[in-house]
């Protein structure tokens, strides 16, 4: 079975076919780094890690290119700066410590590539250069725009008439523009900006609009056409759209990216979160209740991708107990290699289907329970192991026990024989001995004695 993902701009599954077998490239839109990231944000990277996990696994790992920029430059960015009474260049070095932070605590693997908008302004203002050249761009008032009437495919990606978009959302009104839904490339600084926001351009002393920060930064590390871009499925309209008709303007010939792929909205307990409503939950705010980051990935993977996700304190419970589940069978299994089921596999293939990819563990764990075989059960351990991993899941310290050193296990057995001689103050000294280096014991009833790895 081939991997097949609902493309956002043909709007119907299809067979995923990279340009380059030898290097398939991937595009999401990072973090606009002004404040801690909330629990909608670490779906988002959880989905498109998932994704990027699956592309290594059937391609190989040294054969996926996976760009996440960072907006380091924004409006939002500018006020929040503004607000708390600190530089530019100091909240946004601080939130993306935060944001990386977070995400390694949700094992979200790191991109290859992370570039950040402030480190590319030559390439968004030779962009711009490009599009004034090619007619589909102006310069009015020290702005400079795009003319959306330039590119016939601008409602391709939303499905919507041009109408239907600027009665729909917000257009920044400007009587300089030539149509309402013209868009900016290029603004002015304002004097009170501070001095980090404020670049030199042709067009004087100002800073790129969003959308070509991406367009930008894409094409630079993945070329004028590469396989995937991901993001919210706000980002449709305008970010995307915009993204599409600035580059494909900007490199006629080009289609951009082949595959776009979108993930729905998050609420908490039925309600769009926010500040105001007091239901705005960080990463951050759950690690320090003690909430697993095995658990809440977990939980912001249990409906399909595409699918809005409804976060409920019971949801959240449901997905501890899940992960409670599947460690105990880990944590007193014999496990000698890690294996991934193929049902695990060819449910990811169903475009990112982890709800199916869930049962199937679930599945794997009754199983194990069922069967008094030994080796069947090391096996079953073995798949419920590896296929976690795929999902990014089991990764505190669900370690494979094939490297303990024949001494470790000499000193199992030298204790086991000092209980069975009734020599406890031996028996204790050598359980010390193996929790110094990394070895918890654990004696059951009847004489039987497992181990695990320390945390």
């Amino acid at each position: 079975m081939s991997l097949q993902i609902y493309n956002s701009l043909s709007k119907q599954l299809e067979v995923f076919h990279p340009a380059d077998l030898q290097k398939v490239k991937m595009y999401v839109c990072g973090p606009t780094v002004y404040d801690r990231p909330h629990i909608g944000n670490a779906r988002s990277t959880v989905v498109y890690d998932v994704l990027y996990r699956l592309l290594m696994n059937l391609y190989g790992s040294d054969k996926v290119l996976y760009v996440r920029n960072i907006t380091d430059v924004d409006d939002k960015i500018i006020d929040a700066a503004l607000k708390n009474h600190i530089k530019i260049q100091e909240l946004t070095e601080k939130i993306h410590i935060q944001f990386s932070e977070d995400m390694s605590y949700l094992n979200c693997l790191k991109p290859n590539m992370e570039p950040k908008a402030t480190e590319h302004i030559s390439d968004m203002v030779s962009m711009i250069e490009k599009l004034i050249s090619e007619g589909v761009a102006y310069v009015a008032e020290n702005h400079v725009y795009f003319d959306v009437s330039k590119y016939d495919q601008y409602t391709k990606l939303s499905g919507r008439s041009l109408d239907e978009l600027e009665s729909g959302y917000r257009i920044e009104v400007n009587s300089a523009k030539h149509n309402p839904a013209d868009f900016v490339l290029w603004k002015p600084a304002k004097d009170e900006d501070d001095a980090s926001a404020k670049f030199e351009s042709p067009w004087g002393v100002g800073r790129p609009g969003w959308h070509v920060e991406c367009s930008a930064m894409s094409t630079k590390y993945l070329g004028h056409d590469f396989d995937i871009h991901g993001g919210g499925v706000d980002l449709i309209f305008p970010h995307h759209t915009n993204e599409i008709a600035q580059s494909c303007c900007a490199y006629p010939g080009s289609q951009y990216a082949k595959y776009w792929v979108h993930n729905g909205f998050l609420t908490v307990e039925g309600e769009k979160m926010s500040k105001s409503l007091g239901n705005f939950i960080t990463v951050h705010d759950l690690e320090n209740e003690d909430i697993s980051g095995e658990a809440i990935r977990y939980f912001l993977l249990s409906s399909h991708y595409r699918k809005p996700l409804n976060w409920t304190k019971k949801g959240l419970h449901d997905a501890e107990q899940s992960i409670s589940y599947f460690t105990r069978i880990l944590d007193k299994a014999e496990i000698n290699q890690e294996r991934i089921d193929s049902e695990i596999i060819s449910a990811l293939k169903e475009d990112l289907n982890t709800p199916k990819a869930f049962a199937r563990l679930h599945e794997i764990a009754k199983e194990y329970h069922k069967t008094d075989k030994e080796e069947q059960k090391r096996n079953l351990a073995e798949k419920l192991l590896g296929s976690g991993r795929l999902l990014g899941l089991f990764f505190e310290d669900k370690k494979v026990k094939k490297d303990i050193p024949q001494e470790i296990k000499d000193l199992i057995a030298k204790r086991q024989q000092a209980k069975k001689d009734k020599d406890w103050n031996l028996a204790d000294q050598i359980r010390d001995q193996l929790q110094k280096q990394g070895i918890i014991l654990e004696d059951k009833p009847g004489g039987e004695t497992s181990w695990k790895y320390a945390k």
